[in-house]
């Protein structure tokens, strides 16, 4: 199964619209959020705009977390975890956390086969003794070119895809 990995809308919501199609041009089943909607209206623009199931983390610069939490009750396939999401997806045990010291951290421990992470807006893929890492790097666009990730649950490897605003 292909899994969407955003991180780092910071109100963008014209790079989100942007990543929403690629995301369901590509084929992704699953989408995971990694923190940083800024306002709750982005939340709403990923929850209408994506129809699969959407797992989401917070970030530091989700101040309105009430309202947040308020909008995904109303979407049937948006589950907000928190700050720390444990998945099993199609056999694969995920990890997803905003900040990456401690998802480098979750990585070490071994108990998951992919853990993701966001915040300092950089792409990078780590493996970690058998455990991915990744950060799908920003939508936002602030620090380069917005991106997100593609994750495959079949073969436990990761790409990032850039947004074309």
């Amino acid at each position: 199964m292909k899994v969407a990995i955003l991180s780092d809308i910071h109100d963008r919501l014209d790079h989100l619209e942007s990543a929403l199609k690629s995301v369901t041009a590509e084929g992704a089943a699953h989408l995971c959020f990694l923190g940083d909607f800024c306002a709750p209206f982005s939340l709403a623009q990923l929850a209408e705009g994506f129809q699969g199931a959407i797992d989401a983390v917070f970030g530091n610069n989700d101040g309105d977390q009430y309202l947040l939490c308020k909008i995904a009750e109303k979407f049937d396939h948006v589950t907000l975890h928190g700050h720390l999401a444990e998945l099993h997806l199609e056999g694969r045990d995920i990890a997803l956390n905003h900040y990456p010291d401690i998802s480098r951290r979750l990585a070490e421990s071994g108990a998951y086969h992919a853990v993701f992470s966001g915040h300092d807006h950089e792409q990078y893929t780590h493996l970690i003794k058998s455990t991915l890492w990744a950060n799908p790097g920003e939508i936002m666009g602030r620090f380069g070119h917005p991106s997100y990730g593609l994750y495959d649950t079949e073969t436990n490897e990761f790409v990032h895809v850039p947004i074309n605003p």
